[in-house]
């Protein structure tokens, strides 16, 4: 069991030009005095150990997050570097700095999943968002688990730790720094319990990366506590990896104790129980609270789902258009993570399943939302003509259109939601309403928070594309709402001209006119028997082309509600599979600890 400063047992992660030395230094012993200045009851203890703390404790956080990194830095102890000291101390700061790169906090939430999903290749076959009561003082915490590979010591260290990531490129998470920035942004304190079976060897470890630890004992540098067990099969229970005579052991259980919610080591170890061999649960306490003093998260309002409390506004008059807009999935998304979560991910294996608040998550394809839908292919081009291969976006009316004020694009990245109705154009006079389309860019980079794109030339140009297409489906689709589309007036014949088509690559016809149209006039060939003949028969070819037009619509409806009773099927197949597996799991564990 170690306390680490910035993870790491074997001494200091040093920082140097922001690269992190992983390399062991000097085994640092922590002794009771140092135990003392964890708390922020003793005396300062020398900077070269890994408790440096000052006598004086500091002030408390703010429970706001957009304030809490704003403390008196004179009430703080002064941060100490050695003299000629080679590497850079990283101050508890940066975890709220560092955290402000999610706006959102279903975007933090999202983070954490993401973790989940990634370890869907290791046999993860679902995640688990709840909300929990912390039995210190009853205060809500949320919870996150998943039954995924788990992680040994070293993992844990890295995790724990800034920019180490080894998942390979399919995989969403990429930076190292996901897990810090998620789950600071959401409370002020992280506890981690993880478990994993690697070469016949079970480990279990738990760490606490604790913002309110750290200032208020006076850290000038982020230190994590962490413990580590190791199960022997033939006592047939965990014991602690470090050694009796290792006085870490006790300091760093005794910091667990003191900070965590749990007050004894047996409850601490009593949070392996639901786990199985193998798993991670995250416990965030200490949530944050809005501007307005409530708690940013609200488990109250509904308890099948988890909200954000938004500005109150009048409510519209059900059966209204603003009522129908204020119910569509893209409004609802910004304040409901159940709605938000429904299309966070595509293409995720049957076998999975996210579970909020005990329920599962149904996943819904917004691409299925989709009246008159068209597939259009974009083929991205980097500097230099480079191709990025080709793209297909999906895009049609929304059901609800035109009743309905919501418009935009759902930008995927690895089957991954990072920007969800991205506005192109300006709805303001009624043009481009109702025009949704969807589409995967793997081509791009998100942002570390992955609720936005790098603002590079090939988003730039993206972005260009899809408003391209938005006005061009708009104007050739728009009748089909009754919406009237101003036509440009034809010359008359009688002046002797002609009308000119707008531009020379028209990818649409006109618009037939009518048989009654002053543009139609008579001639003698048009009395030949043979053309008249012709002419009707086309008549009836054309009638007989809307029937089966008509017909294609109500067999694709009859298919899409057909897909939908499929995808409801496999989802309530995945979900007894999913248990099926947990209560398997559930017997192994029962069978190693009888014998």
């Amino acid at each position: 069991m170690e306390m680490a400063d910035s993870c790491w047992d074997y001494g200091f992660v040093e920082v140097d030009t922001g690269l992190v030395n992983t390399q062991p230094k000097s085994v640092v012993i922590i002794d009771d005095e140092d135990c003392e200045g964890s708390s922020g009851t003793g005396s300062a203890v020398d900077q070269s150990t890994p408790c440096s703390t000052s006598s004086e404790r500091g002030p408390p956080i703010c429970r706001q997050f957009w304030q809490a990194g704003s403390y008196d830095d004179n009430l703080a102890p002064a941060s100490k570097t050695n003299v000629g000291s080679s590497y850079l101390h990283i101050h508890p700061k940066f975890l709220h700095s560092n955290a402000t790169s999610h706006k959102w906090a279903f975007g933090a939430i999202a983070e954490l999943l993401d973790n989940a999903v990634d370890e869907i290749r290791n046999g993860a076959t679902y995640v688990m968002i709840d909300k929990i009561s912390t039995p210190r003082n009853g205060s809500p915490a949320l919870l996150i688990q998943d039954d995924g590979s788990g992680m040994d010591p070293e993992a844990m260290r890295k995790c724990m730790s800034f920019g180490f990531s080894d998942k390979s490129e399919s995989a969403i998470g990429k930076y190292g720094n996901g897990f810090k920035t998620s789950s600071m942004r959401l409370g002020a304190d992280a506890l981690v319990f993880t478990r994993t079976l690697v070469d016949g060897t079970l480990t279990q470890s738990i760490g606490l990366l604790s913002y309110t630890f750290l200032t208020r004992s006076g850290y000038d540098r982020i230190v994590v506590p962490m413990v580590h067990y190791k199960f022997n099969f033939i006592t047939g229970a965990f014991e602690s990896l470090q050694t009796k005579s290792d006085r870490r052991s006790d300091v760093n259980l005794s910091v667990l104790l003191q900070w965590s919610p749990y007050t004894a080591e047996v409850e601490l170890l009593k949070q392996f129980d639901d786990i199985g061999e193998h798993g991670t649960k995250i416990i965030i306490y200490n949530l944050w609270l809005n501007d307005d003093g409530n708690m940013e998260l609200d488990f109250e309002s509904d308890t099948e789902d988890i909200r954000l409390a938004l500005v109150e506004k009048t409510r519209a008059k059900d059966g209204s258009k603003q009522a129908i807009t204020d119910n569509h999935l893209a409004n609802r998304l910004q304040y409901s993570l159940r709605a938000y979560l429904s299309i966070l991910y595509v293409k995720l294996p049957a076998t999975f399943s996210i579970v909020l608040r005990r329920n599962y998550v149904l996943y819904h394809n917004t691409a299925r939302d989709l009246m008159h839908p068209e597939f259009i292919l974009y083929k991205p081009h980097k500097g230099g003509g480079s191709k990025e291969g080709s793209v297909i976006t999906t895009i049609g009316f929304l059901k609800e259109a035109p009743h309905v004020k919501v418009h935009g694009f759902n930008i995927y990245h690895k089957s991954r939601l990072i920007m969800p109705y991205l506005p192109v154009v300006c709805a303001s006079n009624g043009k481009g309403r109702g025009v949704v389309g969807v589409l995967e860019a793997d081509f791009m980079q998100p942002t570390h928070s992955k609720q936005d794109f790098e603002k590079t030339d090939l988003f730039q140009k993206l972005v260009t594309r899809l408003k391209d297409m938005a006005i061009e489906y708009w104007d050739t689709h728009c009748e089909l709402l009754g919406y009237t589309v101003p036509k440009k007036v034809r010359p008359s014949v009688a002046s002797g001209s002609c009308p000119k088509q707008q531009g020379s690559n028209l990818k649409r016809k006109m618009p037939d006119p009518p048989e009654d149209s002053p543009l139609i006039t008579t001639s003698a060939a048009d009395t030949d028997p043979k053309k008249a003949n012709l002419m009707q028969e086309n008549k009836k070819l054309k009638q007989q082309c809307s029937d089966l037009e008509m017909s294609e619509k109500e067999l694709s409806l009859k298919a899409m509600n057909l897909q939908t009773v499929l995808e409801e099927a496999e989802k309530e197949y995945a979900s007894l599979l999913t248990e099926l597996q947990r209560l398997e799991s559930v017997k192994v564990w029962e069978r190693w600890v009888k014998v």
